[in-house]
């Protein structure tokens, strides 16, 4: 009875939280809808030359009734909430289209950008765990490379950019390991730390059923180790995705960031924005899953 109480509660919980989350959401909406609203243009005090100039330029135009309004097709300043709404519908509604070397749909540039993620982030993630767990068993190693961890993890893995793009020479390849090198570090240095910090009852109960080291590894170590190997791959995680967005943006790779950076270039902030929703959108969904397995691989005392 209790055990299904707690379940309806967390239910509920989980239902309010929802809410409160949308309320949140409308709220910004309208924060920003009032924001960016055009007041409605008033030409007191202006002379004709003035609203003539203004006309030249396209910042108004004239009404049916003669006289003058902005021109809303004339980008000035950050657009609201319904402008960048009528770009996300166009842009989804043919997500996988292909007119050119350079046009391709959302559907495609989300692809592309994945991919380089995922490239990046498996590959730093199996050899960060390989070398965290021989770093982490052995005290004289952790003590020695320690301190190279410290050194190398607040590099900024663009800083990385220029030296791997003049010895690889292949701006796909960059940006892959640009995603690599901002992935290995934070996940190398935690799955040595959750390593190195078993509790000793573990390991003796290894000595005392006399496991052999490759059982030991899979049945004591690498479970024992799991919540700080997820935590080092959740921080990893968020690291390689923050650096694959602004390598594709200054290698011009094809992907979300290419995106941001044509929009911007084209002064289109809707696309902008838009961008910047699809980066949020796709980093929230991979966190839930990140979310869903650390909980899965923590274990209770």
């Amino acid at each position: 009875m209790k055990e299904q109480e707690k379940i309806i509660g967390q239910k509920n919980s989980g239902l309010a939280s929802a809410m409160l989350s949308l309320m949140l959401v409308g709220i910004l909406i309208v924060i920003w809808h009032l924001a960016t609203v055009k007041p409605k243009f008033d030409p007191t005090g202006l002379t004709e030359d003035k609203l003539m100039l203004l006309e030249f330029n396209g910042d108004i135009i004239r009404t049916e009734e003669g006289g003058y309004e902005h021109n809303s097709e004339k980008n000035q300043g950050i657009p609201g909430p319904l402008t960048v709404f009528k770009y996300s519908i166009a842009q989804l509604s043919e997500p996988f289209h292909k007119k050119g070397t350079n046009d391709h749909g959302i559907g495609h540039l989300i692809v592309y950008t994945i991919e380089r993620f995922f490239t990046g982030f498996f590959l730093a993630s199996v050899i960060a765990i390989i070398l965290g767990v021989v770093i982490g068993v052995n005290s004289f190693l952790y003590a020695a490379l320690n301190p190279f961890f410290q050194v190398l993890k607040p590099v900024s893995p663009l800083a990385w950019m220029p030296l791997l793009l003049y010895t690889v020479k292949d701006p796909q390849t960059t940006a892959i390991l640009v995603v690599f090198m901002a992935s290995l570090w934070p996940t190398m240095a935690n799955t040595a730390f959750g390593v190195k910090s078993l509790r000793k009852e573990f390991l003796h109960v290894a000595s005392i059923l006399q496991l052999t080291p490759f059982s030991r590894l899979f049945r004591i170590v690498l479970p024992g180790a799991a919540p700080a190997i997820v935590a080092g791959l959740r921080i990893s995680f968020g690291a390689a995705l923050v650096a694959v967005v602004p390598a594709e943006m200054l290698l011009g790779e094809l992907g979300v960031g290419y995106l941001t950076w044509i929009e911007w270039n084209n002064l289109d902030i809707s696309g902008v924005l838009f961008s910047i929703g699809v980066i949020g959108v796709v980093g929230w969904s991979l966190d839930l899953f990140f979310n869903r397995m650390a909980n899965s691989l923590t274990y209770s005392e």
